[in-house]
């Protein structure tokens, strides 16, 4: 499907939805969707399910629909979880852009940004075991570029997937 049927499909389906859930606002231009999400629990299954929609309809294959999908649920919750921290008064935005051969995801939260040094190796030794810590991990290996920018005022994920690349090894640019 090309991307501005994309677009106004999710024009149509996301205006009733505007409507059902007072916490979605989408605005959206020819090539790129975005949505503005509360930080609570029902964001990041609603971020997943936009992402495996976005995925489908750009004709992703199955595995890369499921690793999207996985990223896009992992960098909602860090933004809802560590990023905001739950405040009902801080927002997350989730957008999704088809360029050329990319689909480019970009997740930003309104906290207090995020040291990248301390975030513990989840493979590391004394980590195998704990329960959390695996997201950026995660993305990293499911997506083919993965982008953090912390800044006082938010951190930026940004998640780049190739329409019709090679999934392997995810490669890693922070600034």
């Amino acid at each position: 499907m090309p991307v501005s049927g994309f677009l106004q499909m999710r024009a149509a389906s996301s205006f009733q939805d505007v409507y059902s859930l007072p916490d979605f606002v989408m605005s959206m231009t020819e090539q790129r969707v975005s949505y503005t999400l509360d930080s609570s629990l029902e964001t990041i299954d609603s971020a997943e399910e936009k992402a495996t929609r976005v995925a489908t309809e750009l004709g992703f294959g199955e595995d890369e629909i499921m690793q999207i999908s996985m990223a896009v649920r992992e960098g909602a919750v860090n933004a809802v979880l560590h990023g905001n921290a739950y405040a009902p008064d801080k927002k997350v935005t989730l957008a999704f852009e088809k360029t050329g051969g990319d689909l480019i995801i970009t997740i930003r939260d309104q906290g207090k940004g995020m040291d990248l040094s301390k975030i513990p190796n989840p493979l590391a030794p004394e980590n195998l075991l704990k329960t959390s810590g695996r997201g950026i991990f995660l993305m990293r290996s499911f997506m083919d570029v993965v982008e953090i920018r912390p800044s006082e005022t938010g951190t930026e994920l940004k998640l780049i997937k190739r329409v019709h690349g090679s999934t392997a090894g995810g490669e890693e640019a922070s600034q």
